[in-house]
């Protein structure tokens, strides 16, 4: 006879793994269905991320926080355009006592660890097809086809832009500041890591398809030297490490969250620009509540159940549809090539860097210090 689960996990991405060690932690019987390996000769992952305090705090109550060497702490960011009179026209610094804005995180290192965490937790079984479960969460991503089998609708608003991202070599110190460009509609930002005192960046650049098609053509000198130019040689010169990566962005989301004995989560509930860096943010957000909407359920409600998934669903299709009007009003604030808004985005950024209630405001919510609703019962 089949083994019946309390939960079943799809998708052993990042999101995927969280969930799973917080649902063995509150003793619930989970199935984590693996992934297949990469392709052998496949490109080395270059993947990283921002985490905010919120994720930070997630991660370490799982003991999966990865060590020093692959975490850089951000202690300013600077916001500005090439070859403009000011070079940070907006400067966020770290709070006192804080210790940091946000966290820049090696992607291979931080699934390292919490693959090696999960060899660990007896609560979880690792397998390799979806098995007979109470609730199964899909985390597959945005382009999930489990979503699609079940009939879940997913709007997608392709943005006019590709992300290409990229590792590299400056000559220059980065002293864990992280650094974003805006010139005519192209938003490039220069991630740091390796350390306060690194030389190493992770590149997010979000430019016109055609643009990406051409830098992903570039040789690696070549692709250093656009980098350069673009950024106006802040950190000196550049070599490009390993091989550079592209997808096309856009704002994307389910229209419900859950089905009876389903739920959403991560990439394949929603998907925004990267210009703010809360993607994986969002996705750990999801976690966490939806592990919390499960431990605090009623004695005698199913993991499944629908009333029960809907407090999850409420909570977090509105914190995700705040951050998405955000980052999708900063793209057509800062993706937009019309001079006449570009004049009014650099006077904009000046007041803003002058107004100091606002700033911290928005330092706050970019480090997730914001209360989270709280799912609230039917």
């Amino acid at each position: 006879m089949s083994r019946t689960y309390d939960v079943a996990v799809l998708g052993a991405g990042v999101v995927g793994h969280t969930l799973a060690l917080l649902l063995a932690r509150d003793r619930f019987r989970v199935a984590l269905v693996r992934r297949p390996p990469p392709p052998q000769g496949a490109a080395p992952d270059i993947r990283a991320y921002a985490l905010n305090h919120a994720s930070r705090e997630l991660l370490e109550s799982l003991r999966v926080w990865p060590d020093a060497s692959a975490v850089t702490a951000v202690r300013q960011m600077w916001v500005a355009e090439p070859n403009a009179d000011d070079p940070a026209a907006l400067r966020f610094d770290s709070p006192d006592g804080a210790g940091a804005l946000s966290w820049i995180v090696d992607v291979p290192a931080l699934e390292a660890t919490l693959a090696q965490a999960l060899q660990f937790q007896p609560g979880v079984e690792v397998i390799d097809a979806p098995p007979k479960a109470k609730l199964t969460v899909i985390c597959e991503g945005k382009r999930s086809t489990t979503r699609d089998r079940l009939g879940f609708e997913f709007d997608v608003k392709p943005y006019a832009h590709t992300a290409v991202a990229a590792r590299l070599q400056c000559e220059r110190p980065h002293g864990g500041v992280a650094r974003q460009w805006f010139s005519q509609g192209d938003i490039l930002a220069l991630l740091p890591m390796g350390g306060d005192n690194g030389h190493t960046l992770a590149l997010v650049w979000s430019v016109g398809h055609a643009r990406a098609q051409d830098l992903m053509a570039h040789p690696a000198e070549g692709f250093a030297r656009a980098v350069e130019q673009a950024c106006d040689h802040a950190l000196g010169a550049m070599t490009l490490q390993g091989q550079p990566a592209a997808w096309p962005l856009e704002l994307a989301h389910a229209r419900h969250w859950v089905q009876p004995g389903v739920a959403l989560a991560g990439d394949a509930a929603h998907a925004m620009h990267p210009l703010a860096g809360q993607g994986l943010n969002v996705g750990l957000g999801d976690v966490a509540c939806l592990a919390r909407v499960l431990q605090e359920r009623e004695y005698w409600r199913e993991p499944g159940d629908l009333k029960l998934l809907r407090r999850y669903e409420r909570a977090r299709q509105a914190d995700f549809l705040r951050m998405a009007g955000v980052t999708d009003g900063l793209y057509g604030l800062f993706g937009h090539t019309d001079e006449r808004l570009q004049t009014l985005r650099r006077w904009g950024l000046r007041r803003f860097n002058e107004l100091p209630l606002l700033k911290h405001w928005a330092i706050r919510q970019a480090m997730g210090q914001t209360a989270a609703p709280h799912p609230r019962n039917p």
